[in-house]
C-alpha cells in the first residue's frame, strides 16, 4: 500500500514559469519555481536591478466587520487597531504558550477591512486559529487564498519598473508609488482589474507586492517583465529568495521560527505589544519570557567557502552550544553567513564558536544582524 502524497498545487503563473525553463520544487504542497537557470544570477539581479517573484502560494485572509480591529488586537501579538488605512504591520500569531504559530503581515485596507497574509505552510492552522478566535466578535474571516495571485518585484529598479508597466496605473486619489512609504499600500488598476500594491518585501531591497485576481495574473506578469527587461529585471525563484532574505537577517518559518520558540528568543520582542489593553492570546507566557538559559538567535560569519547549513551543530571545545537554523555562502558578501540558535553565554557579539561542517570544525564569529543593508537614497 503506497502513501498518498500531498496534492501539488500550481500557481496561476505555472505555465509561464514552465515556458521560461524554470526548475520546480515542492513548497508547502505547491509546485513553485526554485530557479530559472542560475539562482546566483537571480540573487545579484535583485541586489543590482530587480527580480520578479511568483509568491502566489502565500495565504490571504480577509478580516472585515465592525470589530475587526479589536478582534485582531486579541488574536495577534501586535496592535492592529493603531494602523492607519492602507498601512501595514509585521505581526505574530502566538499560541497560549507564546510559541509562534506563524509570522504575518497585516494590511489595514479600510476602517473595518484588514488583509492578513500568512505563510503557505501555515495556511491551515492560521485560518483555523483566526476562525476559532473570532467567536464573540462582530467580524467575518474569509480565506481568499484560492482567488488571489501575488507577484513581487524586488530591487533598486522596482519602482521604475512598475511606473513603466503598460496598463498598470494608480487609482485616482490613491497614493503614488513615489510617495508610498515602506510598509504602506495603495490601490491600482491593471486593464480594468483591481490591483492592491504594497511596498513591503522579503529581500532587504526596495520592492513591491502586487495582489491581483488569478485571471489577470499572467497578463500582469508579462507586462511587468516587458517593462522591466530593459532595466535588468529577470524572473527569480525560491533559491535566490532564500539567500536574499538570509543576508537581510529575515527569519523563515520552520527554520528560525516555530512553536517551540518565544518572540524574545528570536529578536521579535518588539513585535509583541504589551501596552494593548486587550488580553491577547499568549500574553501571559510572552510576558513571563523564555526560561533562563534558553537559546537565542544570532548571526554568524566565517571565512573560506564552506558554509554551515540548517541543522549543523555549534561547539565551544567539546561542548555543544547551538545549532544553525539557516546558512549559505553569501553571494553579496562573498563569505559564509548563518543564523543560529545558541546558548546565551556564547551570544555576545564577537564570540567565536566552531561549526561542525561534516566532521570539520570551522570557526565562526557572532556578528550583528542583518548581514546586509541596502543603501537608501
Amino acid at each position: 500500500m503506497t502513501e498518498n502524497k500531498p496534492i501539488e498545487r500550481r500557481s496561476p503563473l505555472y505555465q509561464l514559469h514552465e515556458a521560461a525553463g524554470a526548475q520546480f520544487t515542492d513548497f508547502a504542497g505547491w509546485l513553485m519555481p526554485v530557479s530559472y537557470g542560475s539562482d546566483l544570477a537571480e540573487h545579484h539581479a535583485v541586489r543590482t536591478a530587480a527580480g520578479i517573484f511568483d509568491i502566489s502560494h502565500m495565504a490571504e485572509i480577509r478580516v472585515e466587520g465592525a470589530e475587526a480591529a479589536a478582534f485582531l488586537d486579541y488574536a495577534l501579538a501586535g496592535k492592529m487597531s493603531s494602523l492607519s488605512p492602507m498601512q501595514a504591520k509585521y505581526s505574530l500569531l502566538l499560541d497560549e504558550a507564546a510559541g509562534i504559530i506563524d509570522d504575518l503581515i497585516v494590511y489595514r485596507r479600510g476602517e473595518v477591512d484588514f488583509l492578513v497574509v500568512a505563510n503557505a505552510g501555515n495556511h491551515d492552522p492560521v485560518v483555523a486559529e483566526l476562525n476559532s478566535r473570532s467567536k464573540g466578535f462582530e467580524v467575518s474571516v474569509v480565506d481568499e487564498s484560492d482567488l488571489t495571485a501575488l507577484i513581487a518585484v524586488q530591487g533598486p529598479k522596482a519602482r521604475e519598473i512598475l511606473e513603466a508597466t503598460d496598463g498598470l496605473s494608480i487609482v485616482d486619489g490613491a497614493q503614488s508609488l513615489a510617495d508610498l512609504k515602506y510598509y504602506w499600500s495603495t490601490s491600482a488598476d491593471f486593464k480594468g482589474e483591481a490591483v492592491f500594491v504594497a511596498r513591503t518585501g522579503y529581500t532587504g531591497e526596495d520592492g513591491f507586492e502586487l495582489y491581483v485576481g488569478n485571471a489577470a495574473a499572467a497578463d500582469l506578469w508579462k507586462a511587468l517583465l516587458l517593462a522591466g527587461e530593459p532595466l535588468g529585471l529577470i524572473p527569480a525563484g525560491l533559491a535566490s529568495r532564500d539567500t536574499l532574505r538570509l543576508e537581510a537577517g529575515m527569519p523563515l518559518y520552520g527554520h528560525e521560527l516555530n512553536r517551540n520558540v518565544l518572540p524574545a528568543q528570536v529578536g521579535l520582542a518588539k513585535v509583541v505589544h504589551f501596552t494593548k489593553e486587550v488580553d491577547f492570546v499568549g500574553r501571559g507566557a510572552a510576558e513571563a519570557g523564555p526560561k533562563e538559559g534558553s537559546r537565542v538567535l544570532v548571526g554568524l560569519a566565517s571565512e573560506g567557502r564552506r558554509a554551515g547549513r540548517a541543522g549543523y551543530e555549534l561547539y565551544s571545545g567539546d561542548q555543544a552550544v547551538g545549532e544553525i537554523t539557516s546558512g549559505a555562502l553569501s553571494p553579496t558578501l562573498g563569505h559564509p553567513i548563518a543564523m543560529a540558535m545558541i546558548d546565551p553565554l556564547f551570544a555576545e557579539i564577537g564570540s567565536i564558536v566552531d561549526i561542525d561542517v561534516r566532521g570539520t570544525r570551522i570557526p565562526a564569529t557572532v556578528v550583528p544582524l542583518p548581514f546586509y543593508k541596502r543603501e537608501k537614497n
